[in-house]
């Protein structure tokens, strides 16, 4: 690739990847097609790593895992037509999650418009309700002006995805033109007197506590965040899948605000007199259908922070809203002061009693031979701290999200969306930027087979994850509320499964099968042994469908229930 200067000219796909390099991209996830060509001829000799993936919604959502654990954008790029509308799966799930994340997609060429040619989307209407911004390059002198404003559109404010559309001719076209400077992430602090504001709130109050979601973290934003709510004893919970957001051990820790909530905790938000929401939406899953928090006037005191002025008073209006992130906040918390003995420390302690009640796994039983409450106690003691567990979507996953005490900034990569399929994409996106950290993909039977082909990404790039597949042979979320709604009446629910055990060996990597809860340990000893990326193929009992009921209990409450 040859040198920026503004006297040399360049291929167009040779000057944008010059553009991903200026603003510091170290990884490409791709599935590679005839219509961005010329991208790929530059990324040949670029300092630059490339992961091929097989399945486009798969190298989005890898894209989605770099930028979740980076805090800067995760690069994606995916041929035109079918290949951004697989992409969308991984689009979507940014939008959701407030990740940073660009997509590039090839496009036909600028002569051809409007005439259906092969493969042709207008994709400013395709990707519009879901990106943060979308483009079409028509002209290869811009490519350093466009690119270098997508990388601040997707971490400014509330950050997002941005998908660029790359039509065919204009990659081939030659430019002389200059490099941009590498974007800097644009940031406010609280206005002021909103500090002193914030404190006075938290003088007078009785039952405070704050509730941490979002992105813009850090780990010394999490720290520091950890240190103020120390010194004022203040009740915190995560939003929902963000535990990696405050220490588990933490002594103020009392859980997460998400599905199957602690009913304590549901509890204590509805009666709370003052929440500090940092960084969070209290969208559907944390508000509990938006029935803990009345719209548009809130029955506590709510003090929102948000980096994304658009934000604040979009859904509640708060009694005090801050325009700035939750890493510039945690910074400035160092001079509120709390009161020298507050009056809710008892309740902090009670609530941290509960969450430790609620997520003690030995508490459980199940249905079945393999008992997931036992799994869960093997995993806290086994794993390291710093291990990243990632997780698609279904009933399995609460498993993850009540017994896994998370102590680590980083160490989850999970979907608000709900979107099925995320956790294998994201743990081969974990490894491939993170390769000295243990990985653990737990996945559904019916969430593994969305994106499936990417544990063969995982092989080609010799990236030792291991996946903790749970199999009940059914889409056991649906099937739930199924009997909930319309039991007895099984529709479109069950499911007929390979052996992934022999899947696994199949594309190179270990497999193994678990029925029993004491045959998991000595598997998974052997699968980080292998050094090979690994599935452990564990049979749950059907009637298993949470950790709280079976489907038969489920069943006989809804049949009593009719009139």
């Amino acid at each position: 690739m040859t040198t920026s200067t503004s006297s040399t000219p360049r291929l167009g796909g040779h000057i944008l990847v010059d553009q991903l390099a200026a603003h510091g991209v170290k990884h490409v996830f791709c599935v590679p097609g005839e219509s961005y060509l010329a991208v790929l001829d530059g990324l040949h000799d670029a300092q630059i790593d490339v992961t091929v993936c097989r399945q486009e919604g798969g190298a989005a959502m890898m894209a989605d895992a770099h930028g979740k654990l980076t805090g800067e954008p995760g690069i994606c790029m995916v041929t035109r037509g079918p290949g951004a509308a697989n992409a969308l799966a991984g689009i979507h799930i940014a939008k959701q999650d407030s990740t940073p994340l660009i997509l590039f997609v090839g496009q036909i060429e600028r002569g051809m418009r409007e005439r259906e040619a092969f493969q042709e989307m207008d994709y400013r209407a395709v990707f519009g309700t879901q990106a943060k911004w979308v483009t079409e390059i028509d002209q290869v002198e811009r490519i350093p002006e466009l690119v270098s404003r997508a990388f601040h559109v997707a971490t400014s404010g509330r950050p997002g995805p941005v998908v660029i559309a790359l039509p065919e001719d204009m990659l081939t076209e030659t430019a002389t033109v200059a490099d941009a400077p590498r974007y800097e992430v644009i940031d406010t602090a609280p206005a002021a007197g909103q500090l002193d504001e914030l404190q006075q709130l938290l003088s007078q109050a009785k039952a405070p506590m704050a509730i941490l979601g979002g992105s813009r973290w850090s780990a010394e934003a999490v720290a520091q965040f950890a240190d103020f709510a120390q010194r004022l004893a203040l009740p915190t919970a995560v939003s929902f899948r963000r535990q990696m957001l405050f220490p588990a051990d933490h002594p103020c820790f009392i859980g997460d605000v998400g599905l199957g909530i602690n009913p304590a905790l549901a509890k204590r938000v509805a009666d709370a007199d003052l929440i500090l929401l940092v960084g969070g939406r209290m969208s559907e899953s944390p508000s509990q259908a938006y029935t803990l928090l009345d719209i548009p006037v809130p029955r506590q005191k709510l003090v929102h922070v948000h980096p994304d002025s658009a934000e604040l008073g979009r859904v509640y209006r708060a009694t005090l809203a801050i325009n700035t992130s939750p890493a510039a906040f945690a910074r400035a918390l160092a001079e509120v002061q709390g009161p020298a003995q507050p009056a809710w420390a008892d309740s902090t302690a009670a609530l941290r009693q509960s969450y430790l009640d609620w997520s003690d796994p030995s508490r459980v039983r199940t249905p079945g031979a393999l008992q997931m409450g036992e799994v869960m106690a093997y995993l806290e003691r086994t794993l390291p701290a710093d291990a990243i567990m990632t997780n698609g979507a279904g009933n399995y996953a609460t498993w993850l999200h009540r017994f896994h005490r998370f102590t680590r900034y980083g160490t989850q990569l999970a979907p608000t969306s709900g979107s099925m399929g995320y956790g294998l994409p994201a743990a081969v996106g974990a490894k491939r930027v993170q390769p000295q950290k243990t990985v653990v993909c737990f996945a559904g039977d019916g969430c593994f087979m969305m994106h499936g082909q990417e544990f063969a990404t995982a092989v080609q790039y010799g990236l030792p994850i291991i996946v903790v597949l749970i199999d009940n042979g059914m889409y056991g979320t649906i099937r739930m509320h199924q009997e909930k709604h319309y039991p007895g009446r099984v529709s479109a629910t069950a499911l007929q499964n390979p052996d992934f055990a022999a899947y696994a060996q199949a594309f190179g990597g270990h497999g193994e099968r678990v029925e029993s809860t004491d045959q998991f340990g000595p598997a998974f000893e052997r699968a980080l042994a292998s050094g090979k990326p690994a599935i452990l193929h564990c049979l749950l009992d059907p009637e298993t469908i949470t950790p709280s009921t079976t489907l038969e209990k489920i069943r006989d409450a809804a049949l009593q229930a009719r009139p």
